[in-house]
């Protein structure tokens, strides 16, 4: 008989904790958190598919002849500096290692841009078509790091208006949720448009 009742209450004691947790956003964290994770994978996939481009980019450059070296240098430099950096799952708890990461890969997008002006002056350049046909992929995963950055930052607002409302704040107190860092209006500026070069000038 008593073990039959502390079971009911115990079962009693757990319905009454999954309904406080669920009416101060416990399980939004959840779902919102696994969220940004999903939407941050998108991003590092895009940042990963542009980096595997850079290579065969700087290959084919470097087959004409007396192309400035310093900014095939500056290019390939930025590439080492962004892939090397560690990314882990507390990145997106870590204000300041996501913002040397986002540093990083804008430093990789402004190189990539300087590269693609300064190619306009080889008109071999112009006429490769493996040449155009990487610029192409190029500009289609900046689109798309675009796309996922947009819908990183769209989880992230939803998660840290989430952790900043009351009384869900006090769930994310008591279960460890902190606010998660996004891209900065700096970031944004500079690594939000892709490198648009009108190859058909004279």
């Amino acid at each position: 008989m008593k073990s039959r009742l502390f079971s009911r209450g115990l079962a009693g004691l757990f319905t009454v904790v999954a309904l406080l947790l669920s009416g101060c956003g416990y399980n939004d964290f959840q779902r919102l958190d696994e969220q940004t994770k999903s939407a941050w994978s998108e991003v590092l996939n895009q940042y990963q598919r542009r980096a595997d481009l850079v290579p065969n980019i700087v290959a084919t450059v470097k087959g004409e002849a007396n192309f400035e070296q310093e900014t095939l240098t500056k290019v390939v430099e930025a590439r080492a500096r962004a892939t090397s950096m560690q990314v882990t799952p507390e990145t997106l708890n870590n204000p300041e290692a996501f913002a040397k990461f986002q540093a990083a890969q804008g430093e990789l997008s402004s190189a990539l841009s300087r590269l693609l002006v300064v190619t306009e002056n080889y008109p071999n350049l112009k006429a490769n078509q493996g040449f155009q046909d990487l610029r192409v992929q190029l500009e289609g995963t900046e689109n798309r790091i675009t796309v996922a950055r947009n819908r990183y930052i769209q989880a992230v607002q939803a998660y840290n208006v989430l952790a900043r409302s009351f009384p869900n704040n006090l769930t994310a107190m008591v279960f460890g949720y902190t606010v998660k860092p996004t891209f900065s209006v700096q970031n944004e500026a500079q690594i939000s448009t892709p490198p648009t070069v009108d190859f058909n000038k004279k």
